[in-house]
Parts: C-alpha cells; sequence; structure tokens
C-alpha cells in the first residue's frame, strides 16, 4: 500500500508556448559551443512541461547558401545528400546530450519554401521590397558571384594580408569586397572582377519606429535593446535579400536565376519546421500560434552575433507580412574555456560527439545549469571547477542523500517508508521554495536556481549527519527513529529531483524507478510518499574521473591536427596489387562521333577509334558536354571492360573522367604525340 499526501497548490493558467534553437548550420559539425544553447533551451521547455503547460520546440538544420554548394561539390555529392547527412548526425548528436526537439526539420524543406514565398510576396505587394543594381566581384572562373568571406585580400585600412572580404581581423575595420586590395577568390584562387546585378532589397526602414517601441517592451534583454539603440541612432540600411545563380536555395518568385539570401529563409524555418510538426498533429493548428491576435508566445534563444537578424530584420519581417512577432529573444554570449577562446590547438575546441565518448552528457547540462544567467555574458567552462562541482554538487550533495538512507529502508524495513512525515518542518520548507526556483527558471536565472537547490541539498545533508541513522541502527529501540529520518531524507531527495530534473532529466528518470513513482512533474512537490515501497537503491552517476577529461581533450588535439593535414576530397580506395591494376587495359581513343541518347538524361552515345578497332560507349557526361565539343578529341579509356547491354544499346568500354558530376566533369586529354590505339602504362 502507499499513501500520498497532498498540499495546496494555487494552479495557474495553462499557456501555450512555442519555442525555438538558432538552427546549426549544415557545413559542420556540432560542438559544445552549440551545445550552451541547445541544452539551455531545452532546460527552459522541459521546465515550461513539467508546469503543465503546452511547450512546443522545434528547430531545423540551416542548409541553404554557397558554403553549402561549394562543400558539397568538394565532397562530390549533391548538396541534398550532403545536408541529409549532416542532418542526420545533428540529430544523433541532440538526442545523446538528451536535448529534445518535437521537431527537427530543415530548411530545405517544402514548408519553408512554401513560406519564405508566401513572405516575400506579401512584403512585396506592401512595397517593402527595392530593386537596384549593384556591382559585385566575380569569379570569372567558377563564374559565380562571391560573398564577402569568399574574397580574400589586403585589408584597405591596414594592409593586412589574408583578410576576408568583409572585415580585418587585424586591425578591426568593416568594409565591402570591392574595397579589398589585391582581391582573390577562395574557391578559384582567380583574381575577381566587378560586374553589375539587380538585387533585390528589403526596406528595413519602413519599421524603424515599430522597432524601436518593440525592442523596448520586454522582448528583448536589456542589454541587447541598449546594443540596438545605437544602431537605429546610426540609421538602418536597407537589407540585400537576393543572390545570384548558382547558389543553393530557394529562387524568387518571378525572378529566374535570382536566389533568397540564406538569411532570409534561416529564421522561416522556425515557422516551417512548426508547420510540419502541425501537418503530423491534429492538435496542433499553425495559425493558432502565428496569428498576431494570438495568445500564444513564441520564443528564440539565440547566440550574441546573430541579434541583428533576429531583433530587425526578422521581427520586421513578420510584421509586414501578417505574422506574430516573437514574445521574447532570448540572447546569450559565447562558450569559452579556461577564459580563453575555444582553440583546437589546445583541445578545447571539442565537439560534440568527442565530448560523448568520454563523459556523461548531463555532468554537461547541470555545469551549464549552474553557472548561466539571464544575461548576454559570455560563459567560462573551467574544466577544473566543473570536475569540482560534478563531484560535489550532483554526486557529493545531491545523489548522497538517497545513496546514505536507502539500505535502511530496504534492508530493515521491507522497503516500505514511514507514514506521518507529511508534516515534517524540512519537507515543508522544501516545498515553499518552489515558486522562488519556479521564477528562477521561468526567467532563465539558473544558476540562481542551482544555488538554492543545492542550499536545501545542503540542509537535507546536515539533517542526516544530525541525526545519524548508522548508529541509531544499531539500537533496537530506536529503529523506528531510522525510519522516519530516512522516508523524510528520501521524501526530500525526490523535491530535489523535481527541482533538477529540467537539466539531468537521464538521472530524474533513475529517481522515478527507485522510488517507484509515475514520471515527476512540478506539481507532485506539494505531494509527500508515505508508506510507500521503493526499489533498491543503485549507483545514478559517477564522479568525474580527470583521466577521461584529459583523453577528451587529447582527443580534440588529434581530430584537430588531422583535419589541418591535407587532404583528398574523395578518400582514397582501399590499396591494391599491381597485378590488379595489369588486368585494366587502358588505351588512348579517339571520338570519331558523339550524339544524344533519345530517353536518356545524362547520356552521349560515343564511337571512339583504337587505331582501326571502333568502340561504342554510352558516357554518363551530357551535362558537362555537347556532342560538338568531343568529336576529334583524344581521350582515354578502358577498352578491355566487359560489355553492358543497355536499353540504348551495347556499352563496350567506359571513358575516363574527373570531377564530381554535374557540369564540373572533364574527360581526360592526353598530351600531343599520343595516338589512337597506344596503352596507358
Amino acid at each position: 500500500m502507499s499513501d500520498i499526501a497532498v498540499s495546496e497548490n494555487q494552479s495557474s493558467p495553462k499557456r501555450r508556448i512555442l519555442v525555438s534553437s538558432a538552427l546549426p548550420y549544415a557545413n559542420g559539425s556540432i560542438h559544445i559551443g552549440h551545445m550552451l544553447e541547445h541544452i539551455q533551451t531545452d532546460i527552459w521547455t522541459r521546465f515550461q512541461k513539467m508546469r503543465g503547460h503546452q511547450c512546443i520546440s522545434v528547430c531545423a538544420d540551416d542548409t541553404h547558401g554557397t558554403p553549402i554548394m561549394l562543400r558539397a561539390q568538394k565532397e562530390g555529392i549533391t548538396p541534398e545528400d550532403f545536408i541529409a547527412a549532416t542532418r542526420e548526425e545533428h540529430l544523433q548528436d541532440f538526442e545523446d546530450f538528451l536535448v529534445h526537439y518535437d521537431n527537427y526539420h530543415s530548411t530545405h524543406s517544402e514548408e519553408n519554401r512554401e513560406l519564405c514565398e508566401l513572405i516575400y510576396n506579401r512584403l512585396n505587394e506592401s512595397g517593402h521590397i527595392a530593386r537596384r543594381t549593384i556591382s559585385q566581384l566575380y569569379d570569372p572562373e567558377k563564374n559565380m558571384f562571391l560573398p564577402d568571406r569568399f574574397v580574400k585580400g589586403e585589408c584597405p585600412k591596414c594592409g593586412s594580408e589574408d583578410q576576408y572580404g568583409d572585415n580585418c581581423d587585424n586591425c578591426g575595420a568593416t568594409y565591402s569586397p570591392t574595397e579589398l586590395k589585391n582581391p582573390k577568390s577562395a574557391v578559384s584562387g582567380a583574381t575577381p572582377i566587378e560586374k553589375d546585378s539587380e538585387h533585390f532589397f528589403f526596406k528595413l526602414t519602413d519599421f524603424d519606429a515599430m522597432l524601436k517601441t518593440w525592442t523596448r517592451q520586454g522582448h528583448v534583454q536589456e542589454q541587447i535593446a541598449n546594443k540596438l539603440d545605437e544602431w537605429f541612432d546610426a540609421g538602418l540600411q536597407e537589407w540585400d535579400i537576393s543572390r545570384d545563380a548558382p547558389y543553393f536555395g530557394f529562387e524568387i518568385p518571378n525572378a529566374p536565376n535570382k536566389y533568397f539570401y540564406v538569411w532570409v529563409d534561416a529564421p522561416i524555418g522556425y515557422m516551417a519546421s512548426f508547420k510540419n510538426l502541425c501537418d503530423k498533429r491534429d492538435d496542433l493548428n499553425f495559425d493558432e500560434f502565428w496569428d498576431p491576435k494570438s495568445d500564444a508566445e513564441i520564443h528564440h534563444f539565440i547566440g550574441k552575433d546573430i541579434v541583428y537578424f533576429h531583433t530587425l530584420f526578422w521581427p520586421a519581417m513578420l510584421e509586414g507580412s501578417g505574422f506574430k512577432k516573437p514574445t521574447k529573444v532570448h540572447a546569450h554570449g559565447f562558450l569559452t574555456v579556461n577564459g580563453t577562446k575555444m582553440s583546437k590547438s589546445k583541445g578545447t575546441f571539442v565537439k560534440a560527439r568527442t565530448y560523448l565518448n568520454h563523459l556523461n552528457p548531463e555532468y554537461l547540462r547541470y555545469y551549464f545549469m549552474a553557472k548561466l544567467s539571464s544575461k548576454v555574458d559570455d560563459f567560462d567552462l573551467n574544466l577544473d571547477d566543473f570536475v569540482a562541482r560534478i563531484n560535489s554538487d550532483l554526486v557529493g550533495k545531491y545523489i548522497n542523500i538517497a545513496s546514505r538512507c536507502a539500505s535502511f529502508i530496504t534492508k530493515k524495513f521491507d522497503g516500505v517508508l514511514s507514514s506521518g512525515v507529511a508534516n515534517h518542518p524540512l519537507i515543508v520548507e522544501f516545498q515553499q521554495a518552489q515558486q522562488t526556483i519556479a521564477d528562477f527558471y521561468e526567467n532563465k536565472q539558473y544558476g540562481r536556481a542551482i544555488r538554492e537547490i543545492m542550499a536545501l541539498a545542503d540542509k537535507a545533508n546536515q539533517y542526516i549527519a544530525a541525526e545519524e541513522p548508522w548508529v541509531k541502527i544499531k539500537d533496537e529501540a530506536k529503529a523506528n527513529e531510522v525510519q522516519i529520518v530516512s522516508s523524510v531524507s528520501l521524501n526530500l531527495f525526490r523535491i530535489l529531483s523535481i527541482y533538477l530534473k529540467p537539466a539531468v532529466p537521464a538521472i530524474a528518470e533513475q529517481v522515478e524507478a527507485f522510488l517507484q513513482i509515475p514520471p515527476l512533474k512540478w506539481s507532485d512537490i506539494d505531494q509527500v510518499l508515505e508508506g510507500h515501497s521503493i526499489n533498491r537503491f543503485k549507483p545514478m552517476v559517477q564522479r568525474i574521473d580527470p583521466k577521461k577529461l584529459e583523453a577528451m581533450i587529447e582527443d580534440s588535439k588529434e581530430e584537430a591536427e588531422a583535419a589541418s593535414q591535407p587532404q583528398l576530397a574523395e578518400p582514397l580506395k582501399p590499396e591494391i596489387e599491381f597485378s590488379d591494376f595489369d588486368k585494366m587495359d587502358l588505351r588512348i581513343a579517339k571520338i570519331i562521333k558523339a550524339e544524344h541518347v533519345e530517353g536518356a538524361d545524362k547520356l552521349l552515345r560515343l564511337q571512339l577509334d583504337l587505331d582501326g578497332v571502333v568502340k561504342q560507349v554510352f558516357a554518363g557526361i551530357k551535362s558537362a558536354y555537347s556532342p560538338e565539343d568531343l568529336e576529334g578529341k583524344l581521350t582515354v579509356m578502358v577498352a578491355n571492360l566487359k560489355p553492358r547491354k543497355m536499353r540504348f544499346g551495347m556499352s563496350e568500354g567506359m571513358v575516363l573522367a574527373a570531377g564530381p558530376g554535374g557540369k564540373d566533369l572533364w574527360i581526360l586529354n592526353p598530351d600531343d604525340g599520343a595516338q589512337p590505339g597506344m596503352r596507358v602504362k
């Protein structure tokens, strides 16, 4: 039998909350700097759900832009395949760090395309889009306009070499790429030329008055509002929202070869991810959250480096297109390690997966919570303090309460807790702390919440130490006292577990199994376990072994060193013996005829002359060559490849070509002097 005593609790109205984290860019792995944001988002979301509110969290991979396009080309795959693989990696990292999103989507989705076009069309129809011709740097070899970060040269102010096209790392000057001295394309190394192009601009100045009011109504932190005032004083600028082909992204409606800049569709990705979820769930309605008249809340968690986009452009776009603006934009600082910027050479630039290979994710979750505040200050991960705080607080104070008392209940009292402890002063005191701790959670004053929780844990341990159940258990006459002390302590442990559950959800699951109770909710704080059976206590978390931390740092160093070494875009295949290579008969061949293949999107039919012997080959090079470009050229073919019957005819070999595919494909051409039929050795 189990009795649960409940004290009165004032209920609060149920809120509808939509939460998002900034979208990770799809060209790299998640690292612990990313986790600083996603963990605090997850803690806040879990807290709201524990309070009984409808709190939906969404995120997605940010997948568009020139860097993604070029990275995919380097890997020799399509951008779609590249971002799909990255998304799976990101999802696994978040899952293993216990970061749960109700939906994790991609900005390269139909929902995002539709919403981008809808918002753009509404802005355009309302007169908020302008067009004008601008001059940009253009790569004449790659035939593409170059984004700022894909141009390098000498700073026009201080002359420092190897600086990006938007700002100088040496003197801090900002400038346009066309101002760089001796510019070079970071894509091809070619000297860029200036070329005119019509671009589309969002008239941010149309929303100047609205933004000045909105940013002072509590929607952003005071530190951010003060920074925004500086930008207002300097004058808002129109925002270039278009990019020219080639570009991986969404084409602007009625503007061939013009694409939305990645920062247009990235924040719309929050809406798209939520819409994708709404389409899968009957209990969610997109308009009920994004209608301007809705009482639903929209919260964004972001880094301070992208404040400009989220507190100016984004609310202006939403206002101009008839959608609800964010309720709150929660900005945070950067992660430093041991007081300095994360360093690959020092091994402190740690990928999420590298951390997980060595340490429990809840160590980092707890440490982040213990030191986070609602301010925009940078966060320092001090590794010595990290070890000390986990071992002292999480293990030495919190888990220690259960480990000190559970065995008395299971060994001496058949695993049953005492009755009549509901009004114990300590239990009442722990319960009365709930509003203070809830306010700290709500306002993202996580560090203050942990200090309050650990102060309570100290009181629980002091109570146990004063009562000395390990001494009293030796006196049969005091057995009842031991049961009461242990029962009170385990009820205190249970309340602490509720307070800590948003930060350490996996430990909380172990607590629920140990105490044989349903998943803990915030309202359970007012309950007390009396006459209740528990399971045998098992260790829930171990102290950090500093050697594991050292091993993580060493692995990070090795990863950074390996990444810095020159690498082929496509790794070498396994080694073969010379006899394996010698089986191939490579010959010089002259292309005497080339023609399109009816019904084939990628193939050309080639007639190849090997000094009088003619072979037919179907080659997948149609996207890179037209037939007239090939006839008369010499190339290299695999002449002894077993003929393969295709629906277009028999293919009797293979032409050798290099490149990732599509237009970037080049057949091999031998030097002058080579003759058809010659063997390639």
